[in-house]
């Protein structure tokens, strides 16, 4: 049995629509819904909710915070889980990587996952990612991930493509010019 530990934070793939102030907000987690919809057979999920912000809101202390909340949790778990707001998700997948570059760092995997639709969205990328995400914390040697759109980037040097809407290694990022001429391809 796969025991995983999955920290939520909030972000966009946890917004839901608030009828009477007409806004998408982190007011109340979907996660729970979109876990139950799955079949996790051989996987158990440990729960903790650490916040339920829009990562635009994060501070320096939330990103130290959420690396502590890995580290502490790496002890009972054999993966970690952290889903996340996007436009951050980066600055912690750093934070989390300084300390996971420390001698006394658990080795074990950490993927930091979002969406950059919501999850009550139609069209929404929260399903996919979350899945993509609970089968790769299965199988990744011990290091800080991001599972997105079907790809698996290890830190350091990752960050958002606001262009193309997910995740790059910086070195492979190109500069906005190119991005725009592949997109008639």
């Amino acid at each position: 049995m796969f025991q995983l530990l999955l920290i939520s934070t909030g972000g966009t793939i946890e917004k839901t629509y608030d009828e009477l102030a007409g806004v998408m907000t982190n007011h109340v987690s979907v996660l729970d819904v979109m876990i139950a919809s799955l079949d996790l057979r051989g996987v158990t999920i440990t729960r903790q909710a650490l916040m339920n912000k829009d990562s635009l809101d994060m501070t320096a202390q939330d990103h130290q915070d959420i690396a502590e909340a890995a580290f502490l949790g790496a002890q009972d778990s054999d993966g970690i889980l952290i889903v996340h707001g996007t436009d951050r998700l980066a600055v912690t997948g750093e934070t989390i990587y300084k300390r996971w570059s420390q001698p006394n760092a658990p080795r074990k995997p950490v993927v930091l996952t979002g969406a950059m639709r919501p999850y009550e969205m139609r069209r929404t990328d929260a399903v996919q990612n979350l899945t993509e995400s609970l089968i790769a914390v299965q199988i990744l040697p011990p290091g800080v991930f991001v599972v997105m759109h079907n790809k698996v980037l290890d830190f350091p040097g990752v960050t958002k493509d606001l262009s193309n809407r997910t995740f790059v290694k910086i070195s492979e990022q190109q500069p906005a010019a190119e991005n725009s001429g592949m997109m008639g391809s």
